[in-house]
């Protein structure tokens, strides 16, 4: 397929780079990542969560995840801060009896203190004091966070030199933020592991979406690298990366 082609089908994946809520459906079965780590999120926020806990999921996204646990609805409260999420999540979560309320103050959470037994959050900010001023009394925070390496080396194949956008976050440092807010620490792990795409549209798609870590990203200014990376599929079946999570688990 020549440059002007491949052009072409990329930029009309530029174009659709839009979500609801955090679904990457559109790129199901054309990339892959998080298939491997060593701990299952989901298993572990069921560990710990009692139906007649309140609960808490800060910046829920569009209340997937949530939803799937089936906690009872009068006992789940909800928070998200990017405007489309807040709307979806209007129509999806409050007419179910779910607290649900717009936040994207991190610092700033609008409950009451000790509202609640365990609070979820996934890949989302937080402030560790207001965490811990929201919790009762042996109240859980359980997290999985998308760590400041995560997709670095593909960052570098197509804006060589960009500065991480969020170097703080790594288990070490975050670990001791917990424990300067008051928490004991009762799980934490770190993992790298790939990340694969199988077309370059998918990857377009995907740094369109990831904004923060793509600054800048475009087909027009990265056609070149885009090149290459096709090249690199064309020759091993893939493009492959590096994403970094951590998990802590942390008790008031």
């Amino acid at each position: 397929m020549n440059e002007s082609k491949w052009k072409s089908i990329w930029k009309e994946e530029e174009e659709s780079a839009h979500i609801h809520g955090w679904d990457f459906s559109h790129i199901d079965g054309r990339y892959e990542e998080e298939n491997d780590l060593p701990w299952d999120y989901e298993s572990i926020v069921r560990q710990y969560l009692k139906k007649d806990f309140d609960l808490l999921d800060y910046d829920t996204g569009g209340g997937e995840f949530l939803l799937k646990l089936g906690h009872p609805f009068h006992k789940t409260a909800a928070t998200e801060g990017y405007g489309p999420n807040v709307g979806l999540c209007r129509k999806k979560l409050l007419p179910l009896g779910i607290d649900f309320r717009a936040c994207d103050t991190p610092s700033k959470i609008p409950y009451d203190s000790e509202s609640f037994d365990l609070i979820i959050n996934r890949h989302g900010d937080f402030d560790a004091g207001e965490l811990h001023r929201l919790l009762r009394k042996d109240g859980i925070f359980v997290t999985e966070q998308v760590g400041g390496d995560n997709d670095r080396d593909l960052v570098e194949m197509v804006l060589p030199g960009t500065p991480k956008p969020y170097p703080h976050l790594n288990l070490k440092e975050q670990r001791g933020v917990f424990e300067d807010a008051g928490f004991h620490i009762l799980r934490a792990e770190e993992a790298y592991r790939p990340i694969r795409f199988y077309d370059m549209g998918a990857f377009v798609w995907f740094a369109h979406i990831i904004e923060w870590e793509f600054p800048g990203f475009s087909v027009d200014h990265c056609f070149d690298a885009l090149l290459e990376m096709q090249g690199m599929i064309e020759r091993e079946g893939k493009v492959e990366g590096t994403i970094h999570r951590y998990l802590i688990v942390a008790g008031k």
